[in-house]
């Protein structure tokens, strides 16, 4: 047999992985979607993004984007669904309907995240920012071509460099296994926003 001609090799896992089909099988799929984001993410978007008052960040896990705001100077409310020892759990943000004064960062559970989208959306006022931590490959699809086109991101920050999701937040466990082969991006609305996305690329 020809030996391939290719300059990469990886396993059927390394397969899934570059796909970002994540949910490939049930057993790999963390309960509840506990995917910790690696804390560097909040660098970058502090970096481009200013927030005036309080930020709620609504899928706070174990407080790994939290901390990292907080470090940057944001006050910051942090709920999650599940109790995981850091802010108040028990919090389900798709049945909030008290209108929130203030910004919504998080990296919501993936198979949720267009409701997270236009739930932040519907609680937030005209001028605060939704940002959310998402794959590229959010951008595929025909329903979110609908929700983009009802609320176009102002801006898209995709990182060139590949940032950390781990799952359980075993971020040290996925290094050693190859890092990540997912492309992520910051996705940015500002309520009442209706001109043209903008993309730009950091990291």
């Amino acid at each position: 047999m020809q030996k391939s001609n290719t300059d990469w090799t990886g396993n059927k896992n390394s397969v899934y992985k570059t796909i970002g089909a994540s949910n490939h099988t049930v057993k790999e799929r963390e309960h509840n979607d506990y995917y910790a984001t690696e804390p560097k993410a909040i660098d970058i978007l502090c970096e481009k993004e200013m927030f005036d008052g309080e930020i709620w960040e609504c899928a706070a896990g174990q407080g790994h984007l939290s901390e990292r705001l907080k470090a940057h100077g944001c006050k910051v409310r942090s709920t999650d669904l599940v109790n995981r020892g850091y802010g108040i759990g028990g919090i389900d943000f798709l049945m909030q309907n008290d209108k929130y004064n203030g910004h919504i960062i998080t990296n919501p559970p993936y198979k949720y995240a267009r409701e997270f989208i236009e739930k932040a959306l519907e609680l937030v006022p005209n001028g605060k920012k939704v940002c959310m931590f998402l794959k590229i490959q959010f951008l595929e699809g025909k329903k979110r071509k609908e929700l983009f086109k009802r609320y176009p991101p102002r801006t898209i920050y995709v990182s060139s460099s590949r940032l950390l999701c781990a799952k359980n937040a075993e971020f040290e466990k996925m290094i050693k296994g190859g890092g990540s082969a997912v492309a992520y991006a910051w996705y940015v609305w500002q309520k009442g926003f209706q001109g043209e996305t903008t993309v730009k690329w950091v990291n």
